[in-house]
């Protein structure tokens, strides 16, 4: 029987890759990043270490209390503050089943492409849908969850479209030396140096928001937000488990994804607003759930 134009996919009928008779769903995947995300909360509350759930997680902690169902990551935030101490804290209590990769620890690791760290599971592996960089990091391409810094963000448009410019100018040189095969890490140090002086510049805005060395964020115009409406964060339902996000999360979701992001009631039920097309994974290219080699394509 076909389903309604309007209806939501079950989670297991979003397939990312096949091989032979063996399907990957999108659910199948869930379930392996959330043991990750298992970790980074024991982690993080043993060391006394705030994280949240940003982005599409928050958003599937209001429409779903888990994963909107074709959601195939995790995004994470911690608070600049907070940054070396909790890679002391993953360098000292991450279990062996997982590790991670940022610039502090590897060089090789490329924050202008996207999170300020990956925290992988091993003996899995993911292809991501990147055009622009590759994982150079000679640690592995486990399957992830995506760390990123939340800042202080400047009340003063100008000065952060400063700031912001000036590490989009080093974005076309970092792309060139990477794809030469070369480590652009001078251009690298520049962005992580300008990025944590514009937080330390901003201590004392009302405004909160993911790290300007990422810088495309900017591009398609995402909201800072006041602090009030992020910290302190709170527990939430996820997947049957309790996961921290930000303090007023359903304004700040409206803020960044716009007032029709949260499911409707329609009189019977709660209908999902995003448009049936848009409902697709869209980060994986190849996945291997039981082994860290590439074996099956999308």
């Amino acid at each position: 029987m076909n389903k309604p134009k309007d209806c939501i996919l079950e989670r297991e009928d979003y397939i990312i890759c096949e091989n032979g008779k063996n399907k990957i769903t999108v659910r199948d995947l869930q379930m392996e990043v959330l043991t990750i995300m298992d970790e980074i909360h024991r982690v993080c509350v043993k060391n006394k270490i705030d994280y949240a759930l940003i982005a599409g997680s928050a958003l599937g902690i209001v429409n779903y209390k888990g994963f909107i169902p074709w959601d195939d990551d995790i995004d994470v935030c911690v608070k600049r503050e907070d940054w070396q101490a909790f890679i002391n804290a993953l360098k000292k209590d991450l279990s062996d089943d997982f590790y991670f990769q940022c610039f502090e620890t590897d060089k090789k690791f490329n924050t202008i492409a996207g999170p300020s760290m990956k925290i992988r599971k091993k003996n899995t592996y993911i292809e991501e849908t990147n055009f622009l960089l590759k994982n150079r990091c000679k640690s592995g391409d486990g399957i992830f969850v995506d760390v990123i810094i939340y800042d202080h963000m400047s009340e003063n448009k100008i000065v952060d479209e400063i700031y912001r410019t000036l590490i989009k100018v080093t974005v076309p040189f970092i792309v060139l030396l990477d794809n030469l095969h070369i480590n652009p890490v001078p251009f690298k140090m520049f962005t992580n140096w300008l990025s944590n002086r514009y937080s330390k510049k901003n201590i004392k805005s009302k405004l909160a928001g993911q790290t300007i060395s990422y810088p495309w964020l900017k591009i398609k115009h995402e909201p800072v937000f006041l602090k009030d409406d992020v910290y302190p964060f709170k527990l939430y339902d996820f997947e049957g488990r309790k996961f921290y996000s930000f303090n007023n999360i359903e304004k700040v979701l409206k803020e960044w994804y716009g007032p029709n992001c949260l499911k409707k009631w329609d009189g019977k039920k709660w209908v999902e607003t995003l448009p049936l097309k848009n409902r697709k994974p869209k980060h994986t290219v190849v996945l291997n759930l039981n082994g860290s080699e590439k074996i099956s394509e999308k």
